[in-house]
């Protein structure tokens, strides 16, 4: 046997093209090449903002139809503007063609180009071309915090009022339907006002049901309750909001720290802050108000809402 024959006519079967394997390209590898191609021409940008990020069509972009031994591309571009549309076409067909026919291997039968998008050119990328964002004129005050609406026990009666005639509304069916035994509700009821006539309580209660609505108007249309005090530091627009309890707090720690007191609490309300001091024995009550005014009064004057400050001193018994 001649091996070197055999060997030979072997390595002829294995270079023979119908026994080689095939190299595929998906549309999207071609598509990708194209892209990345095109960004390599000056002009050329990215969009990926505005419509194009509604639609989820990016561009660059590349539409792809292979055929057997040639591809066409139609190629979707954002281009700087200002412009020389013809150049920059003449410069992508260039580039494109060579980048796509050289790693593909097949020839480009066609190439499409169209302005998709363009984008306002920048004099620069520089940070210091960018002016520094100027503060704004006038902060807008936050809204405070305020208490539940009025209406809200109201509104809570009606809707569990509505469930209750809901449930008695699905009984009167199934009694209806014969599947509950019993009396309806709403159909004697209906029938029974249906009997009355003229009485002199039905004035009484229309004036009721007209006051009643009103009263729920009144509630609707009410303002909420604020529940906070506004704190103004540094600024017109306050930021920080305090609760009575946390004012009263204040006013108690503050107090406390003056000489010559030796207990202390405090009561705030809409209006006023009134601090109840227990003096020490020997304490002199006169300038220990003064002192303690003094004191309380510079911790309340961040306040938006200015507080009515009463100072009222007891003494405290002595030690034996």
């Amino acid at each position: 046997m001649d091996t070197s024959a055999t060997v030979a006519e072997r390595s002829v079967k294995v270079d023979e093209p119908d026994t080689r394997g095939r190299l595929i390209l998906r549309d999207r590898a071609i598509a990708r090449i194209a892209t990345t191609a095109a960004l390599e021409v000056p002009g050329v940008v990215v969009q990926r903002g505005g419509l194009t990020r509604i639609t989820g069509r990016d561009l660059p972009r590349a539409d792809i139809s292979t055929g057997s031994h040639s591809v066409a591309v139609n190629l979707y571009l954002g281009v700087q503007w200002p412009c020389d549309v013809p150049e920059l076409t003449r410069r992508v067909h260039r580039k494109v063609g060579d980048q796509v026919e050289t790693l593909t291997g097949m020839p480009l039968h066609q190439l499409g180009v169209f302005i998709a998008g363009t984008e306002t050119e920048t004099a620069g990328d520089d940070d210091s071309e960018y002016p520094a964002p100027a503060p704004a004129d006038a902060v807008a005050a936050p809204r405070p915090p305020t208490a539940a609406p009025a209406a809200v026990p109201a509104a809570v009666s009606i809707a569990v009022g509505f469930l209750a005639l809901g449930a008695i509304a699905a009984r009167e069916l199934l009694i209806s339907r014969g599947t509950l035994p019993g009396a309806p509700w709403l159909r004697n009821t209906f029938e029974w006002a249906g009997r009355q006539h003229w009485h002199h309580w039905l004035v009484f209660a229309a004036l009721a049901a007209l006051a009643l609505g009103i009263l729920l108007v009144l509630l609707a249309l009410a303002p909420r309750t604020r529940t906070h005090m506004p704190v103004r530091a540094d600024s017109d627009t306050p930021t920080v909001w305090l609760r009575p309890v946390d004012v009263a707090r204040l006013c108690s720690v503050e107090a406390g720290s003056v000489a010559g007191v030796a207990g202390v609490h405090t009561t705030v309300d809409r209006r006023r802050a009134t601090v109840h001091v227990t003096a020490q024995p020997d304490a002199p009550t006169d300038d220990l108000r003064t002192s303690v005014e003094t004191t309380v009064g510079d911790a309340l004057a961040p306040l938006d809402r200015k507080l009515k400050l009463r100072v009222k001193i007891r003494r405290g018994k002595s030690r034996t």
